[in-house]
């Protein structure tokens, strides 16, 4: 692409110092796609600007939601239930902050950065550490796309290449922090499950459905949409560095 507008720059000038009226409608064609071609690349630019909104701002929504919900575990006892006479129910759903049942009743999960006077076995200590790795770089990818929100915001209007490089990167490094942290999240569940199955062995698990809920999926689908983002503004600062190798060039 960049070869052939520079040809056709290349043509328009030496066009520009030929006499003759054959030249001047040559130069005249020669301008007319010169003009075509720059409504082009506004129009791409434009579409990318808008996708870049559209789904870096879903994808905060959706992290925000999956943060603040309480779904990301979920143990389903119903079928126990049905065949024990139990007073409280079983069945439970966790998030990052929180387990409840449903009844609506919720208990905060153990603080891992503060313990207070408990003590507790070195399995446990790996277990705090692990939800506390989750609970720190969750939020931190939320403050990356903030930050990366308000950098793209402005170099979509400035049209600066390396603004826009540096807001990609940005979204990109941000959702490998949310990879980073649902993964972790995945190993803290099993490590989990492994030690409750540890402590009161495999029959404790008969006529229970343990499995992830959706919020774990909106924090899925937040990463998937931050990959796009981040990719969309690259993509837009090599637009933008197109255009300004063709400016230079003509």
């Amino acid at each position: 692409m960049v070869a052939a507008f520079g040809s056709r720059t290349s043509r328009c000038s030496v066009l520009l110092v030929r006499p003759g009226r054959c030249a001047a409608a040559a130069l005249a064609h020669c301008l007319r796609g010169l003009v075509a071609h720059e409504a082009s690349m506004k129009l791409k630019l434009s579409a990318v600007s808008l996708f870049v909104a559209l789904v870096g701002v879903l994808s905060f929504i959706f992290l925000v939601v999956a943060l603040g919900t309480d779904f990301w575990y979920i143990i389903d006892s119903s079928e126990l239930e049905k065949f024990g006479n139990y007073s409280e129910p079983l069945s439970s759903h966790s998030g990052l902050w929180r387990t409840c049942n449903y009844r609506s009743r919720c208990a905060p999960l153990v603080n891992p950065f503060w313990h207070g006077n408990r003590t507790f076995t070195d399995s446990h200590k790996q277990l705090l550490n692990m939800h506390g790795t989750v609970v720190i770089l969750l939020p931190l990818s939320l403050i990356l796309m903030i930050f990366g929100g308000m950098m793209g915001f402005v170099s979509i209007l400035a049209r600066a290449y390396l603004l826009l490089l540096l807001t990609g990167t940005l979204f990109l490094f941000g959702a490998l922090v949310t990879l980073t942290g649902i993964s972790v999240y995945i190993a803290y569940s099993a490590a989990v499950f492994k030690e409750v199955v540890c402590i009161s062995g495999k029959q404790i698990l008969e006529g229970i459905d343990i499995r992830f809920g959706w919020s774990l999926a909106l924090a899925w689908v937040s990463f998937i949409a931050e990959v796009l983002t981040g990719t969309a503004f690259l993509m837009a600062a090599r637009v933008v560095g197109l255009k300004r190798k063709r400016d230079q060039k003509f």
